[in-house]
This record gives C-alpha cells, sequence and structure tokens, in this order.
C-alpha cells in the first residue's frame, strides 16, 4: 500500500502543459503587481506588516521600504519572523491587533481549514487593518504541500463574510468566461472583528 509520501511523490511527477506554464506567470505577475500598488497606496513609516509565507519572488519586503515587515510561515527552515500554523490561535507567540496589514498571498488554497485562517488573521489585524489576499483558482494542483481549495469569488465572501468593505478581483480567461486564473481580495477587519483568543483549548488556560 502506498503512504502517503508515496503519493505525494507521484502528484509532483508531472510534465506541465504549455497552459500551467502560461497561467504560472499571470499569477506571478499579478501578486507582484498587486503588492508593489499596495506598497505605493500605504507603505509609510510605523506601518506594520505581516507578510504570511512569503516567496522570493513575491515578498511584500521590496515594496514597502518604510514599513515594519514581518514574516509568518509553518515552515520551520523558513526563517520567518514566526513559525506557526495559521489555522491556530497563536495568541501566546504573535499579539491580538498589532498588525495594520497581513498580505496573504497564495496561501489560502494551501490551508486545511481557511476559515480558521481567516479568524486568526483578523485577530492579528489593528482595528480597521487591511488584509490582501491572491489566490489561484484556475491553475493545477501545486506544492508547497497540501493543496485544498480553490474558491470562486462566493466563496471568498464567506470567508471575508466578518470583514467590512470587501473587494474582489478576478483575473479572467479571455478563452474561457467563469473560469477565472485568480482572484485578488482587499478588506478592512473594522473596529468589531476579532481582538483576543479565538480557540477555546487556548482561552481555557
Amino acid at each position: 500500500m502506498n503512504n502517503d509520501s508515496d503519493v505525494q511523490d507521484a502528484r509532483q511527477d508531472f510534465i506541465q502543459s504549455s497552459i500551467d506554464e502560461a497561467h504560472l506567470q499571470i499569477l506571478r505577475s499579478t501578486v507582484t503587481g498587486f503588492i508593489h500598488q499596495l506598497g505605493l497606496n500605504l507603505d509609510r513609516e510605523g506601518l506594520r506588516v505581516l507578510d504570511i509565507a512569503p516567496e522570493s519572488h513575491k515578498g511584500a519586503a521590496g515594496s514597502f521600504t518604510r514599513a515594519n515587515v514581518e514574516t509568518l510561515d509553518i515552515d520551520a527552515e523558513s526563517g520567518a519572523t514566526h513559525i506557526a500554523d495559521l489555522c491556530e490561535c497563536n495568541c501566546r507567540s504573535v499579539s491580538s491587533g498589532c498588525y495594520d496589514l497581513v498580505i496573504c498571498t497564495e496561501v489560502l488554497e494551501h490551508t486545511k481549514h481557511p476559515w480558521r485562517a481567516m479568524k486568526e488573521i483578523s485577530r492579528l489585524l489593528k482595528p480597521n487593518g487591511l488584509v490582501a489576499i491572491t489566490t489561484p483558482f484556475n491553475f493545477r494542483i501545486h506544492g508547497p504541500a497540501p493543496d485544498c481549495w480553490r474558491f470562486t469569488e462566493d466563496g471568498l465572501r464567506v470567508l471575508l463574510e466578518n470583514f467590512n468593505a470587501v473587494e474582489i478581483n478576478e483575473i479572467e480567461d479571455s478563452d474561457r468566461p467563469r473560469m477565472p486564473i485568480q482572484y485578488t481580495a482587499l478588506a478592512s477587519k473594522g473596529a468589531n472583528g476579532i481582538f483576543e483568543c479565538w480557540d477555546l483549548r487556548h482561552a481555557k488556560n
């Protein structure tokens, strides 16, 4: 019987098609442009930014040169400022309500419990803080494993239902209507979002 690692290896053993290559370039270009525009609009002294699971080609630090940029990653070898699982309440290691902006690009599809990830993002944000999200839709299963989800606009609105001023944009595929390649989303926590521990296992201790 194959174990999980065998299955995972088999998933990575494929020939990348031309559409995969084209869509990957679009995904990366969109993320880079999205973060760059955020930096142009928001970068300033004293701004606190959390970049979740950044990659070298789409990190926030290059676009936020005046802000204080910290990073969070589940990978213990990543060198991130905070090593944590976004789907858990990390209130013992990362303070609540301390970031003006949380950037979460190409991450939610890899989380096992995205609704919990959004609770944690809300906890981390200051009142009226912003969350900036990108996530693929029409793109192959990819690493880092696991790759669990594809979100439609409706699904993203459910994930962001406790946020305000939700703006969602789709990166369209001109050859396939109603099959967008990717989504970007920007939303405000508002003044009454989650501020304290949302996990009863932590709250009891």
